[in-house]
């Protein structure tokens, strides 16, 4: 019998500090992210990778759980 797929977890992402000053690890960090300007936000898929992302840059981007 097959398993019930858990429905998917999306995570709202905005840049609210600038990466300038920071190091080029951080700023590719929040590029990969799509980041590109101040207060842009963008959805994600929840997954370990992206949580890995979001602990390295978590001081310059607000995180928030999208409801669906």
């Amino acid at each position: 019998m097959p398993k019930k797929s858990q429905p998917v977890k999306k995570l709202r992402i905005t840049l609210v500090k600038s990466a300038i000053g920071y190091s080029e690890r951080h700023k590719a960090t929040v590029r990969a992210l799509g980041l590109r300007h101040l207060n842009q936000t963008v959805e994600h898929v929840d997954s370990p990778t992206l949580r890995g992302m979001l602990a390295k840059v978590n001081h310059l981007v607000v995180v928030e759980q999208v409801e669906q």
